[in-house]
């Protein structure tokens, strides 16, 4: 995985710099081929969660880009959305909005349907678990085709919330640089080694 560039502010030939902690972020993501089926690479986190540390510079890293953006919740796809979504949002103040499978959340819920390589899939939340207007970010570990963030984004804006940004660890290639999913932006970490 090659680490993202983050511009270096009030440089004075508009040199880029990497930061540090990203490339310790990458080495600890494990790929596996041929998983779950023959022709994926899967990024796997699990090994980024061993170390506490990395694992502490990634939500730190999304700390420091949304401390100040007046978020009022955190929304985390299920289940690696649920890991990094809410060490988020304690950390900026906002509540944790999970975003399930369907028939996994108790009481009413909203759902939305998406298409997938090999089929639909849906995702759930609450009735009320986000108010109208309320400033929200979506959080996922990784970024392949966007199908599922996109979801997201639909269910949350049909609740009448403002869809601010996407945020994944890991990214596809295509997601590198600025990208945008049915209109909002994309912020990712480290690029995918697919």
């Amino acid at each position: 995985m090659r680490e993202k560039m983050l511009e270096e502010e009030g440089g004075e030939n508009g040199a880029v710099a990497v930061d540090p902690r990203l490339k310790a972020i990458s080495e600890s993501i494990r790929v596996v081929p041929h998983f779950p089926k023959p022709g994926i690479m899967f990024n796997d986190i699990t090994t980024l969660l061993l170390h506490p540390g990395v694992f502490k510079d990634a939500v730190d890293i999304f700390v420091d880009r949304y401390r100040h953006m007046t978020i009022s919740a955190v929304a985390g796809i299920e289940a690696r959305g649920f890991i990094f979504g809410p060490a988020i949002a304690l950390a900026i103040g906002a509540k944790f909005i999970p975003l399930r499978k369907p028939k996994k959340l108790p009481g009413e819920v909203i759902s939305e349907k998406y298409v997938l390589e090999y089929g639909t899939d849906c995702l759930e939340m609450h009735v009320g678990a986000v108010q109208p207007e309320e400033r929200v970010i979506v959080i996922d570990d990784l970024v392949a085709t966007g199908g599922t963030l996109c979801a997201a984004i639909r269910l949350l804006e049909r609740a009448g919330a403002e869809v601010v940004e996407c945020a994944c660890l890991i990214g596809l290639p295509k997601f590198k640089g600025y990208c945008r999913l049915n209109g909002k932006p994309v912020y990712v970490l480290v690029e995918s080694r697919q």
